[in-house]
């Protein structure tokens, strides 16, 4: 995870501290999304009022350790968010 939160925003830091997740804004369509520790089917849309709404999953290719997973999905939405979700599945419920 040492990777991971040097990457982090303090106010993302702050989140997942608080609360094991923290949010980013994609790069595309400025939707927010919470991505919360795991390594699969982890990451949901949230909307103005903080409701979750559909969930995204997407996961490097390679056996990955769960912080860098989770720093790739970050990073991939920050960066790229078209074309993530362009290979991603979606899903509903948690």
């Amino acid at each position: 995870m040492c990777l991971l939160r040097g990457w982090l925003t303090p106010q993302q830091r702050a989140q997942f501290d608080g609360k094991g997740y923290f949010e980013v804004v994609g790069s595309d369509t400025g939707t927010r999304y919470r991505i919360r520790h795991g390594t699969s089917a982890n990451v949901r849309e949230v909307d103005a009022s903080g409701r979750l709404g559909m969930g995204w999953c997407f996961v490097p290719v390679g056996e990955l350790v769960e912080g860098d997973v989770m720093l790739v999905q970050k990073i991939a939405l920050e960066t790229s968010e078209l074309e993530t979700l362009a290979i991603a599945k979606n899903f509903y419920g948690w």
